[in-house]
């Protein structure tokens, strides 16, 4: 198996910090099909999926693999030639990263393309970069970063849905003037900061911003302040222990009614409504600017379907992939996880979507900025120290010297 140096280096590094870490890694070979996923939030549903591909394909047993830190376990099991069959991955720039060191299938022959939406299918293919042809992953479930807020406060305030940043910073006051907590934030989880600051980004930065920046035309110091800002602005409307609560407690909290707005992706809604299944949601695109036709909703692909391309087990894992896009059981999938499909034909109807609908309607979508920063920078932790130190001089400063660092690996 050929890696880029580059890729290597950066992959041991890190594995050798997850062994530290873990003292162990997941997964391992048997003789049933591994499917390696790294989310927990979709076990469930996965499981029910397997069971029913299993019953209709009696000689294929799957292991299916969802283990905590997944994508540290994947790149520690990449060092040690140990990659699943099957990957369940997010569309980010760890994909982009395995698809250009050549250990994922090309499926880009594979009638399955054809039945995925093109937009999704250009978003992982830039990912994996302008010097690499072939399409390496099937878009599955896609997501969307958004303001998940409480119906019934708002109307309890009087206030709609706003178009403009200065409308919703209204509304921040008048719920901070009325006794509420504008916004509930759970950044002990450093994750958790990424879903403004995508919003955020997203909006306000140049286009092709990760291009420009490799090119020296574009800097974190030169194109973010504003994005740092805002960042402190949304902070003032939290609660007392912004940094203390995760989001696990975060999504137990505001589904008691902790909390006018919440900012996090659609993945979140499941889990609200499982610790309060009668809370009245609805969910908008964070309006960024003051111009509400600039304001975009960003969405990504949140799971993609890759092949080892040395698995033993091509042909099983192939026809697994084509069970998942089926269009039943892609409806399945969205419908349980409030997620949206990448497989045409394929929609969600959940009426809690209904704010955000018109953007996939509209294609008023763009997508995560994060997802084309190295990987490797650690801008969520980077993110989080800012949060918490409020320095956007050395931030900026910090987040263009990461970049830099990571890129000349």
């Amino acid at each position: 198996m050929k890696l880029h140096s580059k890729l290597v280096t950066g992959f041991v590094s890190m594995a050798l910090g997850a062994a530290l870490l873990t003292g162990c890694s997941s997964g391992g070979k048997d003789d049933a099909l591994e499917v390696f996923s790294n989310k927990s939030e979709n076990t469930e549903t996965y499981k029910a999926l397997i069971k029913k591909f299993e019953e209709e394909n009696p000689d294929i047993d799957i292991k299916l693999n969802a283990p905590p830190e997944a994508e540290t376990v994947l790149k520690s099991r990449l060092t040690k030639n140990d990659l699943p069959d099957v990957m369940a991955i997010g569309g980010n720039a760890t994909y982009g990263e395995l698809a250009r060191a050549g250990v994922l299938m090309d499926l880009s022959d594979s009638e399955m393309i054809n039945k995925i939406q093109p937009a999704y299918l250009d978003m992982i293919n830039r990912l994996a970069g302008e010097e690499k042809e072939g399409t390496y992953g099937i878009p599955y479930a896609t997501n969307a970063n958004a303001v998940i807020y409480n119906k019934d406060k708002f109307e309890e305030l009087g206030v709609e849905v706003p178009k403009t940043w200065d409308e919703f910073v209204a509304i921040l006051d008048k719920a901070k003037a009325e006794g509420e907590i504008p916004l509930y934030l759970t950044l002990k989880d450093a994750w958790t900061g990424m879903i403004p600051w995508n919003s955020l980004a997203a909006n306000i930065q140049p286009e092709e911003f990760a291009k420009k920046v490799n090119n020296g035309e574009a800097s974190f110091q030169e194109d973010y302040p504003e994005v740092a800002d805002k960042m402190l602005t949304l902070l003032e409307y939290g609660h007392q222990d912004n940094m203390g609560v995760a989001y696990g407690d975060g999504n137990t909290a505001f589904a008691k009614g902790e909390g006018v707005m919440y900012l996090q992706g659609n993945w979140a809604i499941p889990e609200i409504k499982k610790a309060n299944p009668d809370i009245n949601l609805g969910v908008f695109a964070m309006p960024v600017t003051n111009t509400p036709e600039e304001n975009k909703l960003v969405s990504g692909v949140d799971v993609l379907f890759a092949v080892n391309s040395d698995t033993e087990y091509s042909e099983e894992a192939k026809k697994f992939i084509e069970f998942m896009i089926n269009e039943q059981n892609a409806k399945q999938y969205i419908d349980e996880q409030a997620a949206f499909s990448a497989v045409e034909g394929v929609f969600q109807e959940d009426p809690v979507m209904e704010g955000i609908k018109v953007n996939f309607q509209e294609g008023s979508i763009t997508s995560f900025p994060d997802h084309y920063y190295p990987a490797g920078m650690q801008a969520e932790n980077l993110i989080q120290d800012f949060l918490i130190n409020k320095n956007k001089d050395e931030f900026l400063k910090k987040m263009d010297e990461e970049w830099e660092k990571v890129q000349n690996r």
